[in-house]
């Protein structure tokens, strides 16, 4: 008796095997293009939306998916799992995979982040339970193309340009490209030095560059003419410029004029 009900336990256990790995073939997986936002406290966030279909036989269950994303030197930026406990046969549902990223520690820590377009790697995990028993994983990697916020940036040459006795008006360009897939608003100073580190004058303006677009602007500061030096027309010197964000402030080195 013992050694027939052994083998119709193993009958079961190798047909309960065999279908629910034949149930395998009918679960789809539709990963969605992810949608980013941005919080009050710069946590830039990736949700991804995940549908699931199991058309199978059984149950899944602990369906996870986790992700964690890495620098160029595989330094983590982000990290994070999903869990749904159970998903029954013949159900579909679409769930969210969040991650986020402390947008001001990447760009201020990484300042390459704010100039050059760059890769990030993921590496994804997901794993299940087919009729919530067999464990099933796989795992691979990609990567996900980082756009800079300033890309390209760039002062113009100056124009020195006279308007009364007194004073200067100098018209300094600057432009950038913002490659990034979030907004930037902000303000730029400059300020202008003479080549013996005197400050002899500096403006300020707002900066407004939606994703994916081109800046142009400018800044004009007004300087007395006795301060410019060897002349009104050609003087010698160097600015300074500093950009500030919500996310990120970034101050220039010298850059020379004349």
């Amino acid at each position: 008796m013992i050694s027939i009900a052994t083998t119709f336990f193993w009958i079961f256990i190798i047909i309960f095997a065999a279908t629910a790995a034949y149930s395998a073939k009918d679960l789809q997986f539709n990963f969605g293009d992810p949608i980013t936002s941005m919080t009050a406290d710069n946590q830039l966030i990736f949700s991804m939306p995940i549908t699931i279909a199991n058309r199978g036989l059984y149950n899944i269950g602990y369906f996870n998916i986790t992700s964690q994303i890495t620098d160029k030197d595989d330094v983590e930026i982000a990290h994070n799992s999903t869990v749904i406990p159970i998903i029954r046969k013949g159900e579909e549902i679409t769930a969210y995979h969040n991650l986020a990223m402390n947008a001001t520690a990447m760009l201020q820590g990484y300042q390459d982040y704010l100039f050059n377009d760059s890769e990030l790697r993921i590496y994804e995990s997901v794993g299940l339970r087919l009729a919530e028993v067999i464990p099933v994983q796989a795992s691979g990697n990609f990567t996900m193309p980082w756009g800079a916020p300033l890309y390209n940036l760039a002062l113009g040459t100056p124009q020195f340009t006279p308007v009364n006795l007194t004073h200067v008006r100098v018209s300094v360009p600057i432009s950038f490209e913002n490659h990034a897939f979030f907004d930037l608003s902000g303000s730029l100073q400059v300020r202008m030095y003479t080549s013996s580190d005197t400050l002899i004058g500096q403006d300020e303006t707002v900066i407004n560059a939606p994703q994916h677009s081109q800046y142009s602007g400018s800044v004009e500061p007004y300087i007395l003419i006795n301060q410019i030096t060897p002349s009104p027309t050609l003087p010698r010197g160097y600015f300074t410029f500093t950009i500030q964000t919500s996310l990120f402030t970034y101050e220039s080195g010298r850059i020379s004029y004349g």
